[in-house]
């Protein structure tokens, strides 16, 4: 094969494309009780009894706070040219209110200078779900003080960072901070409270506005956008009940969200399906405050939804781990299905053309914008073998087809430029505990050992590529 078949058959990405991998605070840095770092809803969720897989937490996670430098240099090796994290928001205010921590400030000016030492560009998340304990105690987040801290939080992370830091994301999928905190009780705070719920979605989505404008007060030059999880949703059956079944689950898991950040207005179907739970939901000004112009919408994808209508049909969490309320507010009498696809190490079906599914629809149904996909990767009950390492095809297939899926996306016309990984590391999956491993990076948990995994080298080399290998799909 000459040099130009071979040129022929890659699949490039446009220039300046982000190739990076993300995490997030609680997940992998520990040190929950070190430098002033107060206590998040997480800290506490974990302690209930049940809440979580065996019982386990987040105090010492992967122990980043300590490694960090070394985990910066492994993202060197990895080519990464850049690394999504999130600021622990009571590592910077301990009760969410009030002067900041200097000490838990001065952890991510370190782990951003490290960053950028190594040529990596940092993409900071502000809140990725580690709500201080004493807000949730006033209320959380269906209190609408709860969104004003918000922004006088961001503004102290982006006044301490915002001069090496460009790319800024507000809220981490406000869907699962409302509803499986809120209505479900599967997250933190774990509270089963449909109504109040709703009521969060709504401060989450006014928390986003608030914080961008007091962050573009401070300083120009910043990209900021919302982060927002999104699923591909079709109906079991053309018929009439599965049909609205799934207009109802793709309104109250994408367009509600979609279409107060990129519209300025709440799908009316969706309100009438909350019903009471949605009277008097945003103040007067809110919605233009939500929707604020972004720089770019960041989006993390992992399957798809299929869904039915049928009489009789249960109203069902995805791979909840213990005996949950439903997230599902308004739309009672849906029930999730298989439709025989493989599925990941969550019982997550994989679908990567429903990504670029996802991408085409934002590109087309709203306004033009900078799409990023922001999450996407797969847990497997990967094995190691003597010296640590683990051999993972499946999670190499998974992030191959999704990035195919990108680019058959960019080639028709949706403007991504840039694709995150989940997760670098292997860390704590929430309620899941240490079961679930969705690394790029194995960690030996006693020992705390990294070793990159085969799909790690993998996409070391895409990068170094600038692309895959072999025909678009």
């Amino acid at each position: 094969m000459t040099t130009q078949q071979t040129q022929d058959q890659q699949l490039r990405f446009p220039e300046g494309f982000a190739w990076g991998a993300a995490t997030s605070a609680y997940q992998i840095e520990g040190a929950v009780s070190e430098d002033g770092r107060g206590r998040s809803i997480w800290d506490t969720f974990a302690r209930l009894p049940g809440r979580v897989v065996n019982g386990e937490n987040a105090d010492v996670a992967v122990d980043h706070y300590h490694r960090y430098r070394d985990d910066v240099r492994l993202m060197a090796r990895l080519g990464l040219g850049a690394y999504r994290f999130s600021v622990s928001w009571p590592r910077v205010q301990p009760d969410g209110v009030g002067a900041v921590n200097q000490r838990g400030l001065d952890f991510y000016r370190r782990l951003v200078d490290e960053l950028l030492g190594q040529g990596i560009d940092p993409w900071v998340t502000l809140y990725h779900w580690d709500l201080p304990q004493a807000l949730e105690d006033a209320g959380g987040w269906p209190a609408r003080d709860t969104a004003l801290r918000f922004a006088d939080y961001a503004a102290a992370v982006h006044d301490a960072l915002g001069d090496r830091v460009r790319n800024w994301s507000t809220v981490n999928e406000p869907w699962c901070a409302a509803f499986l905190g809120y209505a479900s009780g599967e997250h933190a705070p774990g509270r089963r409270e449909p109504a109040r719920a709703v009521l969060a979605a709504h401060h989450l989505l006014l928390g986003h506005g608030l914080a961008m404008a007091a962050m573009r007060a401070q300083r120009a030059g910043s990209r900021i956008g919302g982060c927002v999880n999104l699923y591909a949703v079709s109906p079991l059956t053309r018929s009439a009940a599965d049909l609205d079944a799934a207009r109802r689950i793709d309104g109250l898991q994408n367009r509600l969200f979609l279409d107060a950040l990129l519209r300025g207005e709440y799908p009316a179907d969706v309100l009438a399906d909350l019903g009471e739970a949605a009277e008097g939901l945003a103040e007067t000004g809110d919605m233009g405050v939500i929707s604020a112009p972004m720089d770019m919408l960041l989006i993390n994808y992992y399957s798809r939804f299929t869904v039915s209508g049928a009489p009789g049909g249960a109203v069902s969490a995805a791979a909840a781990p213990t005996d949950t309320g439903s997230p599902w507010v308004g739309s009672e009498h849906v029930s999730f299905a298989g439709s025989g696809r493989p599925v990941t190490g969550m019982g997550w079906e994989i679908d990567h053309d429903g990504l670029r599914e996802v991408l085409l629809r934002v590109a087309g149904d709203y306004p033009r914008i900078p799409l990023v996909v922001s999450e996407n990767g797969a847990a497997f009950d990967d094995v190691a073998d003597a010296g640590g390492f683990v051999r993972d095809p499946e999670r190499r297939d998974y992030i191959e087809a999704h990035l195919r899926a990108c680019h058959a996306a960019i080639g028709q016309g949706a403007p991504l430029v840039g694709y995150f990984a989940w997760s670098l590391l292997d860390n704590f999956e929430w309620a899941w505990g240490y079961g679930k491993r969705f690394g790029l990076v194995r960690v030996d948990y006693p020992t705390q050992r990294r070793v990159p995994k085969e799909s790690a080298l993998w996409y070391a080399e895409t990068i170094r590529r600038g692309g895959l290998t072999g025909p678009a799909q």
